[in-house]
């Protein structure tokens, strides 16, 4: 990797500024409860009670002390999360600030998040291939270089391979894990491997948009460029059925969206890049405590 820029630094630091106020007054006290150990391991065996679930007997253990006893086990404390952050080259539009950029913040105060409850935080990065990824690591240093690679990282492509970075992430990782997907999902292909990761870790799908994505202004004709293809496309926007098509098929692209976020399992956050995503954040994951029972 390049040396990093003071200007690059700077931006590190202001986004670290933001990022803990918002993990200290939104977070504070909810993030270990909306990303709690996921797995269990073992403590303990005790002798056999009635009402034990009989496939928690140790028979090893009972055939030597001629009694059943059956294992116990706690929650693991420790948490695995892995920001899987999309910079392809439809994240790259947005006002005031792109999807890109929205992303990157919120993987950021994750990352801060899990470093405050000494839990492990790693990072991929892709557009159109996965071009970084940062293992993940404890501590507020390590959580500080997952904010720098963010900050810092420019793709090499403009397209959108979501598919391969889940099946990526599928691979990655050896253990139950939360992983928080950040994307605008306008690819192709993406829901079987989705549905496939979802089967072994935690997933949270965060869908970063931005208004113009569903409504035109009435603007008269304007040239429409495909951020990712270059494919340029004239339009009358000041036709009122031009810009009810578009809110249609906008409409009908989140909806399946949700249905495959839904098919595969996953909580979801939908974020706007000009709203507040610190309150949708706080929303969701209040959202996600209680259906947990947490």
């Amino acid at each position: 990797m390049p040396p990093i820029s003071p200007e690059i630094l700077k931006q590190v630091k202001a986004i670290e500024l933001r990022s803990r106020g918002i993990v200290s007054s939104l977070f504070a006290g909810e993030y270990r409860s909306v990303f709690r150990g996921q797995g269990m391991e073992f403590a303990e065996v005790r002798q056999y009670e009635h009402g034990d679930d009989f496939r928690a007997i140790d028979w090893n253990v009972s055939a030597r002390l001629g009694h059943p006893f059956v294992k116990t086990f706690i929650e693991e404390r420790e948490i695995t999360l892995l920001l899987v952050v999309d910079q392809s080259g439809s994240t790259h539009f947005g006002t005031p600030r792109s999807k890109a950029a929205i992303a990157v913040e919120v993987a950021s105060i994750l990352a801060l998040a899990a470093a405050t409850t000494n839990d492990r935080v790693g990072a991929l990065l892709f557009a159109e291939k996965v071009e970084r990824v940062i293992p993940p690591g404890k501590g507020r240093r390590h959580a500080l270089r997952v904010i720098r690679d963010l900050v810092a990282f420019a793709p090499g492509g403009r397209r959108t391979d979501l598919a391969g970075a889940l099946r990526y992430a599928t691979g990655l990782l050896k253990h139950r894990s939360i992983v928080v997907v950040l994307s605008d999902f306008l690819a192709r292909g993406w829901e079987q491997p989705l549905r496939q990761l979802a089967v072994r870790h935690d997933v949270v799908a965060v869908a970063v948009e931005d208004p113009r994505e569903t409504d035109l202004p009435d603007a008269g004709w304007i040239e429409l460029e495909d951020a990712e293809t270059g494919a340029r496309l004239v339009v009358d926007t000041g036709e009122r059925q031009v810009r009810g098509r578009f809110r249609a098929l906008a409409e009908k692209r989140r909806e399946e969206r949700n249905r495959a976020f839904a098919a595969a399992g996953v909580d979801q956050v939908q974020i706007t890049t000009h709203t507040d995503y610190a309150q949708a954040l706080r929303r969701a994951f209040a959202q996600r405590a209680r259906r947990l029972g947490r």
